[in-house]
């Protein structure tokens, strides 16, 4: 019993073995038939970059300068006579028309003075009524030979000497009614109140200069700016076919202030900078513009007409010049040399090298190269 048992379990060892080794053989050659089917390698992925187009456009050409706003008038209102200032009826930052009342200083002594001279007037002038009916006197004397010769004339030397007090009377009157108006102050310009500097109850003094507010005029409004001197000779030719205009923007060049027309160039070229100063005005309707404000201006000198333009940052600095990425059939680039002119902020004008029409790339170049493929943003 138990031999038959052990040749049957090593019966079954032997049979399972030979399966083993079957199944072995058998995968190996079904793997030599069918060899594994090798994956394809994935394509490259697109870069993303953004694009823009190379238009054709009338383009202004700019000289641009720092300046500085100034008021197109200024006036510092100050007595010209003495006396205590009364009242100042307007207020800080009020808006006054040329005329208006500015400030008031205590009239009553120079009216009294006024009076005083219109007085005297009067008694030189009862003088000489007095004076003129003697002299007519005197000439029916002297016809008669009732008067001499002297008397007459001394008689016509006393009319003549009233005729002359009553001038320098009437001379007094003015100077006294001119020293009344100056207690009136008022504004000689249209323009915008400052801040007070003298309140009303203190004693001014024409001697002593105090300024008691100031007016400046805003609407129009100057504005003066510096170039280089060798612009001078452009500024002056296209002056010659007409006004200039000028743009003022704020410190970032981003922000448009106002716009306005060159007034004129300087009369001298500073010869410690090489540069000529010019001044221009603004209407300045909504008072962007303000004195003392500085402001970068923007003088055109001339129009690029049909010229080819690109965004700035589509330029591209390499070791043999500059170049743009120009967008191709399936959104490939091509590395395309260029020649740049003129150039701002906003638009750089390509003088060789583009035709117009073209894609280009602005944004994303870094990791562009010739026959790169692109997915617009």
């Amino acid at each position: 019993m138990d031999r038959r048992f052990k040749r049957a379990l090593l019966r079954l060892g032997v049979l399972a073995l030979g399966a083993g080794i079957a199944a072995v053989i058998a995968v190996r050659t079904s793997s030599a038939q069918h060899p594994p089917v090798q994956q394809a390698e994935p394509a490259p992925s697109a870069v993303p970059a953004t694009v823009a187009k190379a238009t054709r456009q009338d383009v202004p050409i700019y000289a641009t300068g720092v300046g500085n706003v100034e008021a197109y008038e200024s006036v510092l209102i100050r007595a010209r006579v003495d006396g205590n200032l009364m009242s100042v009826p307007v207020t800080e930052g009020q808006d006054v028309k040329q005329g208006d009342l500015i400030a008031v200083i205590d009239p009553r002594p120079y009216q009294a003075i006024l009076d005083q001279a219109k007085a005297k007037k009067a008694q030189d002038e009862a003088q000489l009524a007095n004076a003129r009916l003697d002299l007519v006197r005197f000439q029916t004397l002297g016809q008669q030979d009732f008067a001499s010769r002297q008397q007459i004339d001394t008689q016509q030397a006393l009319v003549n000497q009233d005729v002359a007090a009553i001038a320098g009377d009437v001379a007094a009157i003015e100077a006294a009614q001119l020293n009344v108006d100056y207690c009136f102050i008022k504004s000689p310009v249209d323009g915008r109140v400052g801040i007070r500097l003298v309140d009303p109850g203190n004693l001014v003094q024409a001697a002593s200069g105090t300024t008691i507010i100031s007016i400046m005029q805003i609407h129009p409004i100057s504005a003066t700016f510096t170039l280089p001197q060798d612009e001078l000779v452009h500024v002056q030719e296209d002056m010659r076919r007409g006004k200039l205009p000028v743009l003022a923007y704020a410190d970032d060049d981003h922000t448009e202030l106002d716009q306005g027309t060159l007034l004129t160039p300087d009369n001298a070229i500073d010869t410690t900078t090489g540069t000529i100063k010019l001044k221009a005005t603004f209407p300045n309707p909504q008072d962007k513009l303000w004195p003392g404000l500085f402001i970068n201006a923007h003088l055109q000198i001339g129009t690029a007409h049909d010229a080819v333009t690109v965004p700035p940052d589509a330029i591209q600095h390499g070791p043999d010049g500059l170049y743009v990425y120009v967008v191709g059939p399936n959104s490939t680039v091509s590395r395309d040399p260029i020649t740049a002119g003129y150039q701002t902020a906003q638009l750089a004008i390509v003088t060789k090298g583009l035709n117009g029409g073209e894609q280009v790339v602005v944004g994303g170049q870094s990791r562009l190269q010739a026959g790169t493929r692109i997915a617009v943003r």
